[in-house]
């Protein structure tokens, strides 16, 4: 039997940025994925200032790379009916893509001593009467049980079988599709644009390369009829939208970037714990409008992984291990995600058609939802200067 200190299962910015710290900290570290990597993942791209935080302290700036991420300083705002918001960011944020930062998360974890296999598939977790965990992994045709001290989910919002099925207690209930593709042909600014739609919405923000990503998040119910490829459903998407439709007719898309994700549910309350903890999209989904998934993530790793390598070496029980995320969690991320489930509430209603003109009007309201929907810098890097 194989034996580690902590086992993490999905090995997107939450497991991997997770794997790193704990490898950093000296625990043996494994970090699965069922999938291959580097690939295409449905996401908005968009790098806030606090998750470029993070991840210098993690040891990775990507504009040091060969990379090149694309700056962004504001954000625009279109609705259906043609008005518009601006607001400046509380500081430069990038656009870079998923296949691009999730490349250079695992390089770290490996240099921190991490060993990650993708095309693995966990089958069983049953925790012991002394705290540890045994894991059952299928690899292509190979059958192997781990034995672990600790266990973290990062496995995105897709609750695998394994997970306890508590979504009705944590997640709304409307179903959402999840789409991204990559784009060329398209003049955009320093800028994060976001076109209200039937049904959802729909975000455009340059990345490295001189590419585009653009990233919706629709209702089920909005797309049933628009067709299954990403370019029917972004395209039925637009037609709400007549500015989002003359953008799009700008667009070319990039082939093999085209990805889909369904269900999506957002959430009603963070789920830090199971039998382990949960980071990233398995604790918390949160709108893409009112919140940056990536800073999520990266915060949440930072938390689970100061927690996790306390209870590794025994400075904390399970229970002090269990109890301290969670209240943790609920404590960074609580009031974060009722702020973001209201400003959702307010940006659906049917008096978002005067929002645009009070924005003008009234120039602190646009500044004031940017502000209320990010989690503040952390000072990580004053502090180990």
């Amino acid at each position: 039997m194989h034996s580690w200190d902590a086992v993490i299962i999905g090995a997107g910015i939450a497991g991997a940025s997770t794997a790193i710290q704990l490898a950093q900290q000296g625990h043996r570290t494994l970090l699965l994925d069922r999938q291959e990597f580097p690939r295409h993942k449905t996401c908005g791209e968009f790098m806030s200032p606090e998750t470029k935080e993070m991840l210098e302290y993690l040891g990775i700036v990507p504009q040091l790379t060969l990379i090149s991420p694309s700056p962004i300083s504001k954000a625009r705002i279109v609705m259906p009916q043609g008005g518009e918001m601006e607001a400046s960011l509380p500081g430069e944020a990038w656009g870079i893509s998923r296949y691009e930062l999730d490349t250079l998360l695992h390089a770290r974890a490996l240099a921190a001593g991490a060993e990650i296999r993708t095309k693995s598939n966990v089958t069983s977790i049953v925790q012991d009467a002394d705290g540890t965990y045994q894991i059952g992994i299928k690899t292509g045709e190979e059958e192997v049980l781990y034995h672990t001290r600790a266990v973290i989910a990062a496995h995105g919002t897709r609750k695998p079988k394994f997970v306890p099925n508590t979504e009705d207690q944590y997640r709304d209930q409307t179903v959402y599709v999840g789409v991204k593709s990559h784009y060329t042909g398209l003049t955009l600014g320093p800028e994060v644009e976001l076109y209200f739609c039937e049904g959802g919405y729909t975000g455009i923000n340059t990345i490295e390369g001189g590419k585009v990503n653009i990233a919706a998040l629709l209702t089920l119910k909005s797309v049933q009829a628009a067709g299954k490829s990403v370019q029917d459903i972004l395209q039925a998407a637009a037609q709400s939208n007549p500015k989002l439709a003359a953008r799009l007719q700008e667009a070319v898309p990039v082939e093999g970037t085209q990805v889909s994700i369904a269900p999506v549910r957002l959430s009603d309350a963070p789920e830090p714990w199971s039998d382990f903890p949960h980071v990233g999209d398995a604790m918390m989904m949160i709108p893409p409008l009112c919140g940056d998934g990536m800073s999520i993530a990266l915060r949440s790793s930072l938390l689970c992984s100061r927690l996790t390598s306390q209870y590794l070496n025994g400075e904390l029980s399970l229970e002090e291990w269990r109890s301290g995320y969670t209240r943790e969690a609920e404590a960074q991320f609580g009031s974060l995600l009722r702020r973001a489930r209201m400003i959702q509430r307010l940006a659906f209603a049917k008096t978002n058609v005067w929002y645009p003109e009070l924005a003008k009007r009234f120039p602190v309201i646009s500044s004031y939802l940017v502000k209320a929907t990010r989690l503040p810098e952390t000072g990580l890097l004053s502090r180990n200067a």
